[in-house]
């Protein structure tokens, strides 16, 4: 089982079949990558959830001010012109509805899998960590002229004992390019 391969097939699933129901979009998607466990500055728009179970993790979705907004309108049919707390919290439940929609695609190849509560952050040159080292792996989707990332890191739960070794590393490596 290549675990990799496994969550971006999910990633794509899940986003493009949310964007089509809750926002009347159709979603392509543009680039599949990986991340080291570190990242450079962020600007914009990020909200994280965590995965927890036979497999530990975190789930994000990264866009821009302007994409959050336009997030925000089509979810809720009104006009959006800045980030404020309504589009925090339309971008909080795309990133449930997205990261949702994976857990439960893996979890028929991983195990009972739980979802913590998303956070959202805005802002300009911040920077984010995950305390984990395994890598992300990255969907990107372009809508109208803007990037919509879905990222997923994901490590078997060394307490859980339950999982394949082999399953994710250097063994099983993702058939994408690495993001520069």
């Amino acid at each position: 089982m290549n675990v990799p391969n496994l969550i971006a097939s999910s990633i794509r699933h899940s986003a493009m079949e949310v964007f089509s129901t809750m926002l009347s979009v159709d979603l392509g998607s543009d680039e599949t990558t990986t991340e080291p466990a570190g990242s450079g500055p962020n600007d914009g728009v990020v909200s994280f959830i965590g995965l927890a179970g036979s497999w530990v993790g975190t789930g994000s979705i990264v866009c821009s001010p302007t994409l959050a907004c336009r997030i925000c309108s089509q979810m809720l049919q009104t006009e959006s012109t800045a980030v404020d707390e309504e589009v925090l919290d339309a971008v909080a439940e795309l990133t449930n509805m997205i990261i949702g929609g994976v857990k439960t695609d893996l979890e028929r190849h991983l195990g009972e899998l739980g979802l913590s509560i998303p956070t959202v952050i805005f802002g300009k040159n911040f920077l984010t960590k995950s305390a984990g080292t395994a890598e992300w792996v990255v969907e990107r989707f372009g809508w109208e002229g803007e990037i919509l990332q879905v990222k997923l890191c994901l490590a078997p739960n060394e307490k859980s004992g339950r999982h394949d070794p082999n399953a994710l590393g250097q063994t099983v490596p993702l058939d994408v390019k690495p993001y520069a």
